[in-house]
């Protein structure tokens, strides 16, 4: 998902009211990310997954379907609520955490270097001065050999209009993901248009991004 630029708390703030407003409804709906999912034949190179900024279960509780022993972090108690009546429904388990990655001391030590699987699905709630720290985060929490996934919009997005952050700097571009993980190995860096249906939150043709990225042994 994407957040609005503001402090953690105001991020929290708003982000429980999105989802309030959506009663019982799912505002991202309850199916995984479409570019997750057709990469669902990697997930067999890993066992343990994070998924960040995870809203309301609905990549966390698939990746957990697919046998990965998944942690999920999200900012908002309402959106986690409904996340663990999701895994229920579903007959998962998810390690359900409340925090803000964008915290100091986020991730904690215990799970630095510790996933084999990080995924980040439309996360692109700062701008260019706190990306590096933001991406640092994920890399941290990724154990050497482990895999990032990312999924975000291009500043193309703006002429589509049906989801993202309205600010532009916060957009991905391939310079800037490749400039990110230049210390990585890029595995799949993809730019394209498609039509996404992920609730009421995300619909409409999206210029998209998608990464995978491997973390070296020796790192």
């Amino acid at each position: 998902m994407s957040l609005p630029k503001s402090s953690g708390k105001d991020q929290q703030a708003i982000w429980s009211a999105r989802y309030l407003g959506a009663g019982t409804d799912y505002l991202f709906g309850i199916a995984p990310n479409r570019f997750l999912e057709r990469r669902a034949g990697l997930l067999t190179q890993g066992r343990t997954a994070l998924c960040v900024a995870d809203g309301e279960g609905r990549n966390s509780v698939w990746l957990a379907e697919h046998g990965l022993e998944v942690t999920a972090l999200e900012i908002t108690s309402v959106a986690v609520e409904k996340a663990r009546k999701l895994a229920t429904g579903r007959g998962v388990l998810v390690n359900f955490e409340i925090g803000d990655m964008m915290a100091a001391d986020w991730p904690p030590r215990h799970q630095q270097n510790a996933f084999d699987w990080v995924v980040g699905i439309f996360i692109q709630f700062v701008g260019a001065q706190d990306r590096a720290r933001q991406m640092d985060g994920l890399k941290r929490a990724t154990r050497p050999g482990g895999r990032i996934l990312l999924q975000g919009y291009t500043p193309r997005q703006h002429l589509y209009r049906t989801g993202g952050p309205s600010d532009v700097e916060n957009l991905y571009t391939p310079k800037i993901l490749r400039e990110l993980f230049a210390d990585w190995i890029i595995e799949e860096l993809v730019e394209y248009d498609d039509d996404i249906a992920e609730g009421s939150g995300h619909v409409g043709r999206s210029a998209l991004i998608g990464l995978i990225a491997r973390k070296p042994e020796s790192a």
